[in-house]
């Protein structure tokens, strides 16, 4: 099949490179603009262009998909099957119309369970047992589409946003694999989405990072593994800024925020609104990212310190 490739970030690379291994032909590769990254803002391709420049696949990096500012490429490429991961633009109607088996996207999450931006994330804030990705069929509205294949698996007791980012990739692309065998031999229109069931993962900013240590450990556990690796949850001590990478939920009770035990052996546990949090790994401001065993060698922080002011 002649298939064009729709995708970004690096979620969306292992689907290209399975896909640039198969028989099939990828006619071309749509994905954002380069942007300027860094302190120094140096203007950095997105991971997708990357690997398909270095297959010699074309590259396209349209502002806007609207007003058919793609038709002509359409007609030019021919695709029979338009495959999206986590492309960052919504598609409209002649795009999603044109290719003869349609537009088919890997979506990291068990829709309609988390449709947006951020499902992987929010999974994990959310303190879901389980994730996963699905392929749809690509339909008009947000994530909506018919559910073509699933795949599951649970999510770790410790597992950051960033680790069941990498493992739901890898997953993404192996189901794509599936899907794509299937669409070759058999018509798959898919099941429709229980729209009871639907729920969104907007999109992540830092103003959601701030602990808030009245709530639970459990909680303040799913927040900070969820925000790894951004925008990191953050608290306060003495006013200044306090990143928080890693921490344990463990038992113990006290004011929320204040510090309950803190030594260079076990780092620091501080109460929450239910239990209390080991925090095990974390940044100063203007400091560097450390364990908190190794912060406290050599800074005190006594008991009874109140984070969170």
């Amino acid at each position: 099949m002649r298939i064009l490739f729709m995708g970004t970030p690096d979620f969306a690379v292992p689907s290209l490179q399975m896909l640039i291994d198969s028989p099939h032909e990828v006619v071309g590769v749509l994905t954002q603009p380069d942007k300027p990254q860094g302190r120094k803002q140096i203007l950095t391709p997105p991971p997708v262009k990357t690997l398909a420049l270095a297959h010699n696949v074309p590259v396209h990096q349209p502002t806007t998909l609207k007003n058919d500012a793609i038709a002509d490429l359409l007609s030019e490429t021919q695709p029979d099957l338009i495959i999206v991961v986590a492309y960052g633009k919504i598609l409209p109607k002649y795009v999603l119309d044109f290719p003869r088996l349609g537009c088919v996207n890997v979506h990291g999450s068990l829709l309609p369970r988390w449709r947006g931006a951020a499902p992987i994330q929010w999974s994990v804030i959310a303190g879901d047992r389980e994730a996963g990705v699905t392929t749809m069929k690509m339909a008009e509205g947000l994530d909506t589409g018919n559910i073509l294949l699933v795949e599951r698996t649970e999510i770790g007791a410790q597992e950051t946003a960033g680790e069941l980012f990498d493992r739901l990739a890898i997953m993404g692309a192996a189901l794509l694999e599936k899907t794509v065998a299937q669409l070759e031999v058999q018509d798959m229109s898919g099941i429709p989405q229980d729209e009871a069931q639907a729920c969104y993962a907007s999109m992540l900013d830092k103003e959601m990072a701030v602990i808030d240590w009245s709530k639970s450990a459990h909680e303040i556990d799913c927040l900070i593994r969820g925000l790894n690796p951004w925008p990191i949850a953050l608290t306060t001590l003495d006013g200044a800024r306090v990143k928080v990478y890693a921490a344990l939920p463990e038992s113990g009770s006290g004011t929320p925020g204040t510090v309950l035990e803190s030594d260079a052996k076990h780092g620091l546990l501080i109460a929450c609104g239910d239990g209390a949090m080991r925090i095990t790994e974390l940044q100063m401001v203007g400091g560097k990212r450390m364990s908190a065993c190794d912060y406290l060698r050599g800074h005190a922080i006594p008991v009874g310190t109140q984070f969170g002011t």
